[in-house]
C-alpha cells in the first residue's frame, strides 16, 4: 500500500476485509509504488494499492477515485501574500525522487519556474506536513490529509497561480491464475475509497 492510502482509509478497507474474511492472514507492506509494483509482478504481494493503474498484460487494475493536490504554507508565514507565487522560491518538499508525483512536480516546476527553484523529496508525507508547519518551506500535498492541519491553523493553502495534477491510484492484482478472493479485495477497496471520498466531501 502506497503511504497516501494508509493515511487515508487504509483501517476501514482492512477493517471490512477482516470482517468478510475471519481468518485471512493480511500482512500490511507501505512502500512507494515502483517497489510495490516490482514486487506484484514478482509475485512477492498479492494486491498492491499504488499510483497506477499498472501497465501489463497480466495485471487486472481496478481504477480508484483521484486525490486533489494544493499547495500549503505555514499559517505563520504571511512573507508572500501579495504575491503567492513567491512562496515557490522556498524550498518545496515532496513525494520520494523515484516517485511519479516527483517526476511530474520536478516537469512543471521546471515549466513554470525554470530551473529556479529548490525541491526536498522525502519518503514521508507526516514529515513534509511538519516540515511546511515549521516555515522551512511549501509542498503540494494530497487535501484530504491537510485538511487538519489547516482547520488547526498550523498550515494554509495558497495559489501561485496552478497547482498539480491529482494522483491516481489502482488497487492492481495479478490475473492469473484467477482468484475470487484477490478480486473481492480489490472491490473493496474500490467502495471504501468511493465511501472515504463521499465523505470527506
Amino acid at each position: 500500500v502506497s503511504e497516501t492510502i494508509v493515511q487515508c482509509w487504509l483501517p476501514l478497507f482492512i477493517e471490512e476485509l477482516h470482517r468478510m474474511y475471519p481468518a485471512l492472514e493480511i500482512e500490511i507492506n507501505v512502500d512507494i509504488s515502483v517497489n510495490l509494483r516490482t514486487m506484484l509482478l514478482d509475485r512477492e504481494i498479492d494486491l498492491a494499492v499504488l499510483l497506477g493503474p499498472i501497465s501489463e498484460y497480466s495485471v487486472d487494475n481496478v481504477e480508484l477515485p483521484e486525490v486533489d493536490l494544493a499547495w500549503y504554507r505555514a499559517e505563520s508565514d504571511q512573507s508572500s501574500n501579495d504575491q503567492p507565487s513567491r512562496y515557490l522560491e522556498k524550498p518545496i518538499f515532496t513525494y520520494a525522487r523515484n516517485t511519479r508525483p516527483f517526476r511530474e512536480l520536478r516537469s512543471e516546476l521546471l515549466e513554470h519556474l525554470g530551473p529556479n527553484y529548490s525541491l526536498f523529496p522525502s519518503s514521508s508525507l507526516s514529515a513534509c506536513f511538519r516540515l511546511v508547519e515549521s516555515g522551512l518551506g511549501v509542498a503540494a500535498l494530497p487535501r484530504v490529509l491537510g485538511q487538519r492541519f489547516v482547520s488547526e491553523g498550523r498550515i494554509c493553502e495558497f495559489d501561485p497561480g496552478w497547482r498539480p495534477n491529482p494522483l491516481k491510484f489502482s488497487a492492481s492484482f495479478l490475473g492469473e491464475p484467477k482468484s475470487h478472493l484477490l478480486e473481492t479485495a480489490a472491490a473493496i477497496a474500490s467502495a471504501t475509497a468511493r465511501s472515504f471520498d463521499d465523505k470527506k466531501l
